[in-house]
């Protein structure tokens, strides 16, 4: 019994098994996790590490230095990136693809342990591992008029921050903004000197004064108890009754000699939102987490009745759920679109409602069971998997054309008098048997090289592989043991002496004659492949190449950039005006903005940060036109502010790979101030180029200081060492924090700090009273000097080699061809000096990196197919025209990209690939037939006859992929864009398809004369 009469013979079996699976699938689907992105472990390792105010270049030599030479001895490591300021530094450690980065990241921190020891004291660190989590998943804005800043950071803090991270799925809460409450004793520099006091003698008194101590233990009344000595202050009153000294002439408290105010801690950062001054509340979900889960609750959660107080404004200025349910439902229209116009279809060749209907259930059953798939593979729902669902519709509807086609055609035709349907139903499938295994095949295998592909590429699409090859296996299975069983009941009653209809039997007849016009002379049809060649190595040359597809997120970043030093205040002022520009672009729905913090961490100052800006839904503008208007209107308006416009998904991508800007030029020199100039002229060669924006000459100012030089002979004189005026300065300048008070659940620091008045400019610091040991006061300036320090760049080293980085941005023009203008501007004459040499990095590295691989795929996706039809019919000849063919429809998908004007993107390429795998299975369909016909028959006769046999099959097949993949290439709905490229490659091959397979290819096998 062969495997279709088994199936026959147990259909009801197999049907509910089928029914049982795509329950599995609906059930699996509500459990599965929904991201933006696949989960994915990106090979890179952040270290921040921060040692106090040391200039950068003694950083660099006592901080950064031993760290990245210890980094780089771990085992896996291709690359060490660091970035040194005063006093800070970040190191990227980079891992080969693959490598367990939890085992990865305990190392790191391992290696920087064992050498803290011997790193100046103070030095603290901090890792963290780079995934798609380091950005929020939704947040939130607090604005209010009644409450201050503090009250704000309260609420945040201490109230919603523990409701929120008990929320299944949430990582950690990240309050940002506000202020944080504080108890400032501001001391009168006169009376100090008046009672001979110092700020450090004020403090030690506080700090005695506010003890919550256990001292013992007491035994009485059989009872034992604790003894605890408690003197904490309760309120501000409390403070200021604090004693200070005690004498036979009298006693000085606080009070005498100082005030106690309620303020903030001193603030060198701003929060706003929607031009008011906010507190930001981010939500970070667990890796694997449930995206739209977590967004949901939170939104439940704050909508609740009292969570958040009367008078508090919350506004949501970012919320990824929606970017995954819009992409979400795109799938499902482009599903039911194509599907529905896939029906039409069939209906209009087959004329029977009831085989049109078991081709369509097919789908979501296909799709079901893949879903089921998914879940025991442990991945999600995300932008990568949906698009392959999507794009896999139309070659599911394939497989089930062509089984119901065959079996229709065959039911028409007498087959040694056999009456019963459902015999001849099996015998027609089982002669059906090695044409549909041998094209499913050519279609799947095309996705096993992918399961080798590392790097970006690998990472994202290695899902919507997974997700296609799934589908494909499960389409295969249906069609060939189900499809028959469902056809042998639906077909019975239908009329075997049943004419073809008018169209089909137009089309036939039309087919019928071309091929013999074309057959009389194949060679001159053959001889058309060279325009098509040329054709499509025109294309090629003409079209332009960029690595991920972009789409309107419906929000973007703006990073900004002030002058070095700018204060806070004066950075503040000018982003005033940034911010009444976003206020009245119509398309801005609200906005978020860090001064001195970013979104996405890493250094940073009072003079940069970030907006995050959230535009209105469709229909409006283009985010690209909304963007380069902002942009545009900042550079006029703004002068002195540099501003970087990205989205989040192409922020986050560079954030993760360390390589935010398309274009990098990366400079090495031994010469620092040779490799600064070279890089401030290579930017200002690169910004004449038409399409780059947004240059930056690489070179990072910290803000100036101001340097304190003790004279060591003069302190001496005064009985002090550098040390002890060192905190003396530190103690005026910056205030100490001497004890806290509790309230609640948090602890109010109390700062002991000089009144404004007297820290306010370097005269006040040259005349700070320090006290000696004896007990004399003297002015700062006796001992020290103070001198004007101009800021000092970043120093980025490069696998322990001096390097800048000139980056800049594309607006406009394709990737490919604006960094050939760059490489073209660098290699002339009179750019670079010698000495200096470079290497590009940034988007473009990783395309081209995205390119060899995919390349190398496309080249063994050929091998492979090759490799199927030597083994299906084991004739070179047969199969190098078969493979010709195909390769031919692969030519027609860079006429595709240039005609509608798409970028050859890594999205693109995987639609090119999968062109090979599908123009392949039609050629296996004619070429089957034409195998079966009696070689009886003449040569040109069995080609007439095999391409007619198969006309309708593979029209149908063709017309319905190519109205499913529809919706797709035409972008409708958000996030479909992200497949864009590839349904367009996929439909440019399927539209030529059919002459190639039933005209080109009879030429050929006429012309070679094989049979």
């Amino acid at each position: 019994m062969n495997v279709v009469a088994w199936a026959q013979h147990h259909y009801r079996s197999l049907l509910f098994l089928l029914l049982a699976f795509v329950v599995g699938g609906v059930v699996s689907g509500l459990g599965l996790p929904v991201a933006l992105l696949p989960h994915v472990n990106f090979p890179r390792i952040q270290t921040s590490l921060d040692a106090g105010d040391r200039p950068a270049e003694r950083m660099v030599t006592e901080v950064t230095y031993p760290v990245e030479e210890a980094l780089r001895s771990i085992p896996g490591v291709r690359g060490v990136r660091s970035t040194t300021s005063r006093g800070s530094a970040e190191v990227s450690v980079n891992f080969d693809w693959g490598e367990d980065m939890t085992s990865a990241k305990l190392q790191v921190e391992s290696q920087i342990n064992r050498l803290l020891p011997s790193l100046p004291p103070g030095t603290v660190f901090d890792v963290r591992r780079m995934d798609p989590t380091v950005f929020p998943v939704i947040a939130y804005s607090l604005t209010s008029n009644s409450l201050t800043q503090s009250e704000l950071y309260d609420l945040a803090q201490y109230q919603l921050r523990p409701k929120l991270s008990a929320i299944t799925g949430v990582a950690q809460i990240v309050v940002q903004g506000g202020q944080v409450q504080e108890y400032q004793v501001i001391v009168d520099p006169d009376k100090l000197r008046t009672f001979g006091i110092t700020i450090n003698d004020v403090a030690t008194a506080l700090s005695a004064s506010n003890v919550l101590q256990a001292v013992g233990r007491l035994e009485d009344h059989d009872k034992l108890y604790l003894l605890v000595s408690d003197t904490r202050f309760q309120t501000a009153d409390q403070i200021s009754e604090s004693l200070l000294r005690s004498s036979p002439t009298g006693v000085v408290t606080l009070g005498d000699v100082a005030t106690v105010v309620d303020a903030a801690e001193p603030q060198y950062t701003r929060v706003t939102a929607d031009g008011t001054d906010a507190v930001l509340v981010l939500v970070f979900q667990q890796p694997g987490g449930n995206t739209v889960q977590v967004a949901g609750d939170v939104r439940k959660l704050l909508g609740m009745k009292g969570v958040v107080p009367t008078g508090v404004k919350l506004a949501n200025w970012y919320d990824q759920s929606e970017l995954i349910v819009h992409s979400a439902t795109s799938v499902r229209d482009a599903v039911l679109i194509g599907v529905g116009l896939a029906a039409v279809v069939l209906l209009i060749f087959l004329r029977n409602w009831t085989i049109t209907l078991i081709a369509i259930i097919v789908v979501p059953s296909v799709l079901a069971v893949t879903v089921m798939l998914l879940s025991l593979l442990g991945m999600s729902f995300n932008i990568m998997t949906l698009g392959g669902m999507a794009a896999a519709v139309g070659l599911i509807i394939d497989d089930a054309i062509v089984m119901i086609e065959h079996l229709a055609r065959r039911l028409h035709v007498r087959d040694d008098g056999e009456s019963d349907i459902k015999n001849r139903i099996s015998r027609a499938a089982t002669e059906f048997t090695r044409p549909l295994l041998g094209s499913s095949l050519s279609t799947i295998i095309i996705f096993l090289p992918l399961a080798f592909l590392s790097g970006v590429t690998g990472a994202f699409f290695k899902a919507l592989s997974v997700t296609m090859a799934s589908s494909l296996v499960v389409s295969f299975l249906i069609a060939y043991l189900i499809l028959p069983v469902l056809a042998g009941r639906a077909f019975r009653g239908v009329n075997e002496e049943e004419t073809p209809g008018t169209f089909a039997q137009f089309t036939d007849n039309a087919y019928r004659g071309l091929m013999r016009l074309v057959l009389a002379a194949p060679w001159i049809v053959v001889l058309l492949a060279i325009p098509i060649l040329v054709g499509g190595y025109f294309a090629q040359r003409n079209v332009g190449s960029g690595f991920m597809p972009t789409m309107d997120e419906g929000g973007f970043i703006l990073d900004y950039v002030a002058p070095p030093g700018t204060s806070l205040a004066e950075t503040d002022r000018r982003l005033r005006q940034v911010e009444k520009i976003l206020l009245e672009t119509p398309e801005v729905d609200t906005y978020s903005r860090r001064t001195g913090l970013q979104l996405g961490g890493g250094l940073s100052e009072a003079s940069n940060g970030d907006f995050f800006v959230r535009l209105k839904p469709q229909p409006r503008r283009p985010i690209e036109e909304v963007t380069t208007e902002v942009r545009d209107k900042i550079d006029q308006s703004v002068p002195g502010l540099t501003v970087e416009t990205a989205q989040l998904m192409e922020d986050l991508i560079g954030d993760l790979t360390a390589v935010p800007q398309p274009i990098e030029v990366q400079l090495y020199a031994d010469d620092e101030q040779l490799l600064q100039q070279t890089a401030v002229k290579v930017a200002a060669e690169i910004e004449k180029i038409s399409g780059v924006v947004e240059v930056k000459d690489g070179i990072v100012l910290a803000g100036d200081a101001l340097q304190v030089e003790v004279d060591r002979a003069k302190a001496q004189l005064e009985g002090m060492d550098p040390d002890m005026i060192t905190r003396q300065i530190s103690d005026s300048m910056t205030g100490v924090i001497t004890t806290q008070i509790q309230r609640n659940p948090k602890l109010i620091g109390v700062r002991v700090w000089l009144p404004p008045s007297a820290r306010k400019t370097t005269a006040d610091l040259q005349n700070l009273t320090l006290r000696a040991p004896d007990g004399h006061l003297f002015p700062m300036h006796r001992v020290a000097t103070i001198q004007t320090v101009i800021g000092q760049p970043e120093i980025t080293r490069d696998n322990l080699k001096r390097m800048i980085a000139v980056t800049g941005r594309i607006s406009g023009r394709d990737m490919g061809s604006t960094v050939n203008d760059v490489k073209a501007k660098l290699d002339s004459s009179g750019v670079l000096p010698s000495g200096v040499s470079y290497q590009l990095g940034g988007l473009y590295q990783q395309q081209q990196i995205a390119f060899r691989g995919l390349l190398i795929v496309i080249i063994s996706s050929v091998s492979l197919v090759f490799l199927l039809l030597l083994f299906l019919y084991e004739s070179l000849r047969m199969a190098a025209v078969m493979l010709s063919t195909t390769l031919l429809a692969v030519t027609a998908v860079f006429g595709g990209l240039w005609l509608t004007g798409t970028e050859l993107n890594i999205s693109a390429i995987m639609g090119m690939t999968m062109v090979v795998g599908i123009v392949t299975e039609v050629s296996i369909f004619f070429m089957s037939e034409y195998r079966e016909l009696s070689t009886e028959l003449p040569r040109r006769e069995r080609l007439i006859t095999a391409g007619a046999n198969r006309f309708r099959a593979i029209l149908m097949t063709t017309l319905a992929a190519i109205l499913a993949l529809l919706p797709l290439a035409m972008a409708i709905g958000e996030g479909s864009a992200m497949q864009q490229p590839l349904a367009i490659a996929i439909v440019s091959g399927l539209v030529v398809q059919l002459p190639l397979v039933l005209v080109l290819m009879p030429s050929m096998l006429a012309t070679l004369k094989l049979d």
